[in-house]
């Protein structure tokens, strides 16, 4: 940890204590009954759990990322914003996020093996779970990033937690608007949106299209080209609201995205010059829909949640980052890996919401539902030494993966004292999947029986405090590990839970100016799935066999904390600090090795996050922020004791905004630091193959400005 990143944790974890301590003091209790600073506070309303409620009466900890910070602190991509969640991490080994960990718990690649995501991903309703390259944050909402177990609400898929996207709703008159970017390395984008509705908000619809480009910030030394690892990403999201029947709303949400981008983006001196003569590709192209509909009846209200997502998706890389004459004497050494992903989902969730008017006895307020989920997933795998099969009839394997979830949960609230409220939550799931491949070994189907839920504990005393206790079971379920190399006993590994207890706090000032989110959880994980690989050959370096296998245990604890702070009229800061230990608790690592993990911290966890905001506004219609973020080093993998090194970014954006028009300038990674997102630790250059850690760089600095229009008004 270098001493810039000490300081910078250091004065965040300081400056959100004595901000803390200046909120308790600035919200004195407010009478019962007193409305007042209600009408002040800007209500949040969380739509990511059993029922849309206001942020105040969720206990668990949540983070939402509303419209001005995506366009405060992004360009293009969640992946610019995902610094500003507390808890959050990502592996890459992608041109774009996919596998994300909250808490230190998620995936950090698919190279083989059925998905089976630990973090859920949502872009309005369409489940993306794994696979949430679409999350381009042109005209997008919010973002709202649940922490802890979901599974009361969403199942196996949220064991650490849910990531929510939402874009924007039509509004009440026509809107239009259009916002063009221009940057370095070959950066730039154009994008049009436009809606109208009603102005009793009874109909509405809104599109919004986007084209973005740049050329990767690598320069591929032996094709002379510097677009090997690209983007090119288009989106089309379209949104109708309308009431069918009386006491009836109904949303229709289309998604459309064409993600063509390179993947060129690891070399042999870990620095941004490849020698690749056959560059890979990270191309995703999706299509989903979901319907929502809301029937409000004289008892309560019923919800149903259909949505369905078709994504067709080509991952291939250099798997020797080099050529011939890079290679030398040692030609040829030429190796290619391609995977032709096919994925499809249908998901069902059909809800009963009670309303407070007609309470069960005991003043209890219920929910019902049944949800389905049927998934199916495809693959090609191509793995080819000097354009040809490098085992003949054993490098190409496909395989067929499908997956059908079955829910039954509910959850009863009642009133707990004056300003208290007791909720508990159940759920019931099973997953029957089944899978199978062109190699031939025998996969029986599995049958997971899953239970989980929640109790909790809310005391409201008005809208400026509140306090939580949360204790959860979560869970995810088990899985195929394949390959010829894999034993007969190694084929499966078993479902996992996690059992969650958290405490939390809210607080903010009475006029609004000061808002203090924190949390303490502990968990321990029962069956801990881990995942590692190894390579078999040593002078192959796409010989690689990936493995998921049950730990005895996992523990994970932390603390949490957010801060927004309006200074004055002007002046705004936010601030966020994560604290967290992990370790495994009784595993032996399966990469052959015998690496003994037992108590050491688990991968992708950093020990601490930080992140914070400066903003300023002129009366005039001036405006900045400077951003800075960084995180403490971790490990790559179960499979080896490699780290990254901790971290410090500074992003910054300046700017006019004059009545339609906003023009600003922006920087991201403003002093260019170097700094990994993956690591792989083995052998790759001849004739020795030494094992080497490799790192995959996280962007160098760029910068470039951003002019947007928006017309108002009919």
């Amino acid at each position: 940890m270098n001493l810039a990143t000490r300081l910078f944790a250091a004065a965040a974890a300081a400056g959100i204590a004595a901000l803390a301590a200046r909120a308790a003091a600035a919200a004195p209790a407010v009478p019962a009954g007193n409305s007042a600073s209600a009408d002040v506070l800007e209500e949040i309303v969380i739509s990511a759990g059993l029922r849309a409620m206001p942020l105040r009466e969720l206990p668990q900890s949540v983070t939402v990322l509303d419209r001005a910070s995506l366009e405060g602190a992004g360009v293009q991509h969640l992946e610019d914003v995902l610094g500003l969640v507390p808890g959050l991490s990502w592996a890459s080994g992608t041109s774009r996020p996919r596998y994300f960990q909250l808490r230190g718990i998620g995936e950090t690649e698919q190279y083989q093996g059925a998905p089976n995501p630990s973090v859920g991903f949502l872009i309005d309703d369409i489940d993306f779970s794994g696979v949430g390259m679409p999350a381009t944050l042109y005209d997008l909402e919010r973002v709202e990033v649940l922490r802890g177990p979901g599974s009361t609400v969403y199942g196996a898929n949220a064991l650490a937690g849910l990531i929510s996207l939402h874009s924007r709703d039509p509004g009440t008159s026509f809107e239009a608007s259009t916002e063009a970017t221009l940057g370095d390395y070959g950066t730039g984008s154009v994008g049009v949106a436009a809606g109208d509705g009603r102005a009793d908000g009874s109909a509405g619809w809104r599109i919004a299209a986007q084209r973005y480009r740049s050329d990767g910030f690598r320069h591929n030394a032996y094709l002379g080209r510097d677009d090997t690892n690209g983007y090119d990403e288009s989106t089309v999201r379209g949104k109708l609201t309308w009431q069918p029947l009386a006491g009836t709303r109904a949303v229709l949400t289309l998604l459309y995205a064409d993600l063509d981008n390179g993947y060129d983006a690891w070399s042999v001196d870990n620095s941004f010059v490849t020698q690749s003569n056959q560059p890979g590709r990270d191309a995703q192209r999706s299509a989903g829909a979901s319907l929502r509909l809301t029937q409000a009846t004289a008892a309560g209200e019923w919800l149903s949640v259909s949505s369905a997502a078709v994504s067709h998706i080509d991952y291939s890389f250099d798997g020797d980052w080099g050529n011939d004459t890079f290679w030398g004497s040692n030609a040829p050494y030429d190796y290619f890996e391609q995977h032709l992903r096919a994925r499809r989902t249908l998901a069902q969730d059909l809800r009963y919401i009670g309303d407070d008017a007609h309470r069960l006895p005991g003043r209890l307020r219920p929910v019902f539902g049944v949800y389905l989920l049927r998934l199916r997933e495809s693959d090609a795998q191509l793995d080819t030494w000097n354009d040809q099969y490098y085992v003949p009839g054993s490098s190409l394997l496909y395989s067929d993966y499908r997956a059908t979830n079955l829910a039954l949960y509910g959850s009863l609230e009642r009133p707990a004292g004056r300003h208290g409220t007791l909720s508990l939550g159940l759920r019931y799931e099973q997953r029957r999947a089944d899978y199978a491949d062109s190699s031939d070994l025998p996969f029986p189907g599995a049958l997971d029986r899953m239970p989980g839920g929640n109790l909790s504990w809310l005391w409201a005393g008005d809208a400026t405090r509140q306090y939580y206790a949360t204790l959860s079971r979560g869970y995810k379920a088990g899985g195929f590990n394949i390959g010829a190399d894999i034993g007969p006993d190694q084929r499966r590994f078993r479902a996992e839970a996690l059992w969650n207890a958290e405490l939390g706090l809210r607080r903010r000032s009475r006029d609004g100016a000061l808002v203090l989110q924190a949390d303490a959880y502990a968990m321990r994980r029962i069956a801990m799935q881990v995942y590692s690989s190894r390579q078999l050959y040593p002078n192959n370096p796409v010989s690689y066999v990936f493995l998921t296998a049950n730990a005895a245990h996992g523990d994970n604890i932390g603390a949490e904390a957010e801060l927004q702070w309006r200074a004055t009229g002007r002046w705004n800061l936010s601030a966020g600090l994560a604290l967290q230990g992990t370790r495994y608790l009784g595993y032996l690592s399966t990469d052959g090795g015998g690496l003994d993990l037992r108590g050491r911290a688990q991968a992708f966890a950093p020990a601490w996050q930080a992140n914070l905001a400066l903003g300023y506004t002129h009366p005039a219609g001036g405006f900045a922020r400077l951003d800075v973020q960084a995180q403490d080093g971790y490990y790559f993998s179960a499979s080896h004791d490699q780290r990254a090194s901790s971290r410090t970014l500074v992003n910054l954006r300046a700017g006019w905004k004059r009545r339609r028009w906003t023009a600003s300038l922006w920087a991201r990674n403003l002093f260019d630091a170097r700094y990994a997102v993956q690591g792989f630790y083995f052998g790759d250059e001849p004739p020795d193959f030494p094992t080497r850690l490799y790192l995959q760089n996280g962007d160098p600095r760029q910068v470039g400005a951003t002019v947007s229009y928006a017309l108002v008004g009919h």
